[in-house]
């Protein structure tokens, strides 16, 4: 049986040193299949952050090609973009400054329509 071992990118390594240093939580965030590509093919990382529009700016932060994507020209987050934390769209919570804690799920998810 061969061993895989899977290399840490320096985000990975710098949230978790932070966290660990701050004590901050790390919920696990997640994109859907069409959006991986814009985050170095990952559907799910975690991110230090207490909030969701924390979440958001440190995505934007390691992965800046996703920007247009999430917000628009004023910061802030598109209106065919839905966030949803533990399930519930944020709309139904306290929007941006949802707050989060350590178990969370967070969804990044662009609308879809078609015809």
């Amino acid at each position: 049986m061969k061993k895989t071992v899977e290399r840490l990118s320096s985000f990975c390594l710098l949230v978790y040193l932070f966290t660990f240093q701050y004590n901050i939580p790390m919920p696990t965030v997640r994109f859907p299949a069409v959006m991986k590509y814009y985050v170095d093919n990952q559907a799910e990382f975690f991110v230090p952050a207490v909030t969701v529009k924390e979440v958001v700016e440190r995505v934007i932060q390691e992965y800046p090609s996703i920007k247009f994507h999430l917000v628009d020209s004023e910061g802030n987050l598109r209106r065919h973009f839905n966030v949803f934390v533990n399930g519930t769209h944020i709309r139904d919570l306290k929007g941006m400054d949802t707050a989060l804690n350590e178990e969370d799920k967070v969804i990044l998810m662009a609308s879809a329509a078609g015809g």
